[in-house]
C-alpha cells in the first residue's frame, strides 16, 4: 500500500516529467522565458545584491555586526524578540531586498550568533523587496505612477513590522525550557570590546576574509539566478499548458467575495509564481480600478513569489532552519499589505498626492524619489551586465587560488 512518502515521489516525478516534456513541446517560449529570466539577473539581481553581500560578509567577519548587536539588543529584544543584530539584518534586507534577509539570518546563524527559534523569527519579517524595485519597476516602469510607488512602500515596510510583532510570539513553549537572559541596557563599552573580540576570534586574514566574502556572496547569487530562470520557465509553461487558466477558475470564486475582477485571476497566479511578471501582468489589467490592481500587487510583493520561496529554502538547507515559518510569513504580509493599501488610499495616495484643487501636481520629495528610482534601473541595465561579468571573472581567479593553495 502506497504510504505519504511513495505519494511524494510519484508526485515529483510526474511533475518533473510534465517539465520535460513541456520544454519539448515548447522549445520557443521556454527559450524566450530563460532569456527574459537571465536579462532580469545579470541586468538588475546580481550588481544590486552582490556589494550588499560582500559587505555584509566582511560586517560579520570583522565583528561590526557583533556591535550594532550589543547596542540594539535592548529595542530589538522587546519588540521582536531578537537579539540586537536583527537591526542590522532588517536595514540590509530592505536596502537590498530579497532574499538578503534570509541569507543573513541564515549566516549568524551558523555564527551562532542566533538561536534557531531567532533566525526563524528573524527571517521572517526581514525579507522585503528593496525600494529600488518597488518605486523603479513596479510603480513607474509598469504602472508610469509614481504616486502609487508610495503607498506600495508604506504597505509593505509596515506589513514587515507587524508580521514582526507577531512572530515574537513563535516559538514560546521551546524557549520556555531555556533560562531567561537578563535585559541589557545600551553600552558603548561593551560594544567595542565584542567588536574586537569577535575580530580576534576569526583568525583569518584580511585578504582571506574578503576572498570568502566574494566567494560565499557569488556562489548564493549563482543560486539565486537559476532559481529566477527555472521559475520564469515554469511560469511560462504552465500559462502555456493552461493551468494557470485552471487555476484562476478557483481563484475567480475568491475575488467575487473581495469584489476584485475576475481578468486579475491570471496576473495573481503569475504573482504567486513570480514577483515581477505577476506586478506587470496585473498593471496591465484593463477592467481594475487603480486601487484594484495596488491591492493585488502589494500582496505579491508581501507574498515573494515562490521563485524567492524557494531560494529562501535553498539558503535554509544549509542550516536548521525551518522553513514553515518562513512560508507562513509571506502569507501573513501578503494579508497585512493589502489591507494596509485599503487603509492607505484615501489618506496617503487620494489625501495627499490629489489635492482638492485642480493642479496634478505632486511634492518634489517624491517626484524626485522616483525619478532617482527610475534612473537607477536604467543605469543598473546599462553597466550591470558589465559588473556582473567582472564579478564573476574575479570570483574564477579567487577560487583558483584558492584551490590551488588548498593543494599546495
Amino acid at each position: 500500500m502506497l504510504n505519504r512518502s511513495h505519494l511524494k515521489t510519484i508526485a515529483l516525478a510526474l511533475s518533473v516529467t510534465l517539465m520535460a516534456t513541456s520544454l519539448i513541446i515548447f522549445p520557443e517560449e521556454s527559450f524566450e522565458a530563460s532569456i527574459r529570466g537571465l536579462n532580469m539577473w545579470w541586468e538588475i539581481v546580481f550588481p544590486s545584491l552582490l556589494p550588499f553581500f560582500i559587505i555584509s560578509e566582511m560586517l560579520i567577519g570583522f565583528g561590526v555586526v557583533k556591535f550594532i548587536g550589543v547596542l540594539l539588543e535592548p529595542f530589538m529584544r522587546p519588540l521582536f524578540k531578537v537579539p540586537g543584530v536583527g537591526g542590522f539584518v532588517w536595514a540590509m534586507g530592505m536596502a537590498s531586498g530579497n532574499p538578503a534577509g534570509a541569507k543573513l539570518s541564515a549566516r549568524l546563524r551558523q555564527e551562532r550568533q542566533l538561536t534557531k527559534i531567532e533566525a526563524e523569527r528573524l527571517a521572517a519579517f526581514t525579507n522585503c523587496s528593496n525600494p529600488l524595485f518597488i518605486f523603479g519597476a513596479v510603480s513607474v516602469g509598469f504602472f508610469n505612477n509614481p504616486k502609487l510607488g508610495v503607498v506600495l512602500a508604506l504597505a509593505h515596510y509596515i506589513a514587515n513590522f507587524f508580521v514582526g510583532i507577531v512572530m515574537r510570539f513563535y516559538g514560546r513553549e521551546e524557549e520556555a525550557k531555556r533560562k531567561r537572559k537578563d535585559r541589557k541596557r545600551i553600552s558603548i563599552k561593551v560594544a567595542l570590546r565584542a567588536l574586537h573580540r569577535t575580530r580576534v576570534n576569526d583568525k583569518r586574514p584580511i585578504g582571506k576574509i574578503l576572498g570568502d566574502a566574494v566567494i560565499s556572496s557569488i556562489q548564493t547569487l549563482l543560486m539565486i539566478g537559476g532559481f529566477i530562470i527555472l521559475f520564469s520557465v515554469i511560469n511560462k509553461l504552465l500559462f502555456h499548458l493552461h493551468i494557470t487558466t485552471t487555476l484562476a477558475l478557483l481563484i475567480d470564486q475568491l475575488f467575487l467575495l473581495l469584489q476584485l475582477p475576475k481578468d486579475m485571476s491570471i496576473p495573481f497566479i503569475s504573482g504567486i509564481f513570480e514577483i515581477t511578471l505577476g506586478s506587470q501582468m496585473t498593471s496591465q489589467v484593463q477592467e481594475s480600478t487603480i486601487l484594484q490592481q495596488a491591492i493585488i500587487v502589494s500582496f505579491i510583493l508581501g507574498f515573494a513569489g515562490l521563485s524567492v520561496q524557494a531560494q529562501v529554502a535553498s539558503i535554509f538547507a544549509e542550516t536548521d532552519i525551518r522553513f514553515k515559518p518562513f512560508f507562513f510569513a509571506r502569507i501573513l504580509q501578503g494579508i497585512f499589505a493589502g489591507f494596509l493599501t485599503i487603509l492607505l488610499w484615501n489618506p496617503v495616495y487620494k489625501g495627499v498626492f490629489e489635492p482638492k484643487q485642480p493642479s496634478e501636481s505632486i511634492p518634489v520629495f517624491w517626484q524626485t524619489q522616483s525619478d532617482g528610482a527610475t534612473k537607477a534601473i536604467e543605469w543598473l541595465a546599462t553597466v550591470g551586465p558589465l559588473i556582473t561579468i567582472g564579478s564573476l571573472s574575479l570570483y574564477c581567479v579567487v577560487l583558483f587560488t584558492k584551490l590551488k593553495n588548498s593543494k599546495a
